[in-house]
């Protein structure tokens, strides 16, 4: 009589699972060509008309306005590709039943996630990499001075990416349909865009703003953008009078932490009136 056998193969491990999803989310990003264009032509439109219009500016330390404003585009730009765009996607998706369909798979969540932050890292890089050339060889921006001050760019972007894309997932669960979730968080976006020092001189700002701003990853990132594309003497006209490295840091990883947890107790594959 033969023997039947009963073993089964293991199921893939969550870490393979999210490379799978890494791979995945980029190829359904590169299909939306509306998300690809506005991702990567955004901060380049916006450097154009900025620094074509006031290019003849300069910031507190005579520092040329195409120079200061750059690290606010870099900034907003994370901030679009990471918190905005996961949010508004997630909703979508969650309305369309395509989370219901992983969920009915067996997708562990952290994996998904993971496939969301490894698509936000990739792209935030392209974008990085398109945005940097044309400040340095159209406007004549200097890029970072020494290898210190590329590594400041590097964590400080990789972090702000981070915190952008667990809040996007956050955002994702607000009640109500995919487009009002869309109209909330893009409406938040642009407030805090102006809140955090990205279109104007940070310190130009009242001091409520400020204080609001603070509270916030986009004023870290953006203050952090600035201690490495502008000189270290700069520092000195920032609020507090140096560029706050440790508390830029502890802010951004505070917000990767605390948008984890949030995430963790409000994540649903379903619409909750589903």
């Amino acid at each position: 009589m033969t023997a039947v056998r009963t073993d089964r193969p293991a199921p893939p491990s969550t870490a393979r699972i999210a490379l799978a999803r890494v791979r995945l989310e980029l190829r359904l990003f590169a299909r939306e060509r509306q998300q690809v264009v506005f991702s990567f032509a955004y901060p380049l439109v916006m450097m154009v008309i900025f620094a074509s219009v006031l290019g003849g500016d300069e910031r507190p330390g005579d520092i040329p306005f195409a120079q200061y404003f750059l690290a606010g585009i870099a900034a907003t730009g994370i901030m679009l590709s990471s918190f905005q765009a996961v949010g508004t996607a997630i909703a979508a998706e969650r309305e369309a039943g395509q989370l219901e369909r992983l969920q009915l798979l067996g997708t562990p969540p952290v994996a998904y996630f993971a496939g969301k932050a490894g698509q936000v890292l990739v792209t935030t890089a392209v974008q990085l990499a398109l945005l940097l050339p044309l400040a340095r060889y159209a406007y004549d921006v200097p890029m970072p001075a020494d290898l210190g001050h590329w590594l400041t760019f590097l964590w400080v972007a990789a972090l702000g990416a981070l915190a952008g894309t667990v809040l996007g997932i956050a955002v994702s669960a607000l009640p109500g349909s995919a487009s009002s979730v869309t109209t909330t968080v893009s409406g938040f976006a642009i407030v805090l865009q102006f809140f955090s020092g990205v279109f104007f001189g940070f310190t130009e700002l009242p001091g409520w703003m400020q204080q609001v701003a603070a509270v916030f990853p986009l004023k870290w990132l953006t203050q952090g953008m600035r201690s490495a594309f502008l000189p270290e003497e700069a520092g000195a006209f920032e609020v507090a009078g140096g560029w706050e490295h440790g508390r830029t840091a502890l802010v951004l990883v505070a917000w990767v932490i605390i948008g984890v947890m949030v995430c963790v107790r409000t994540f649903r594959w379903r619409r909750a009136d589903g």
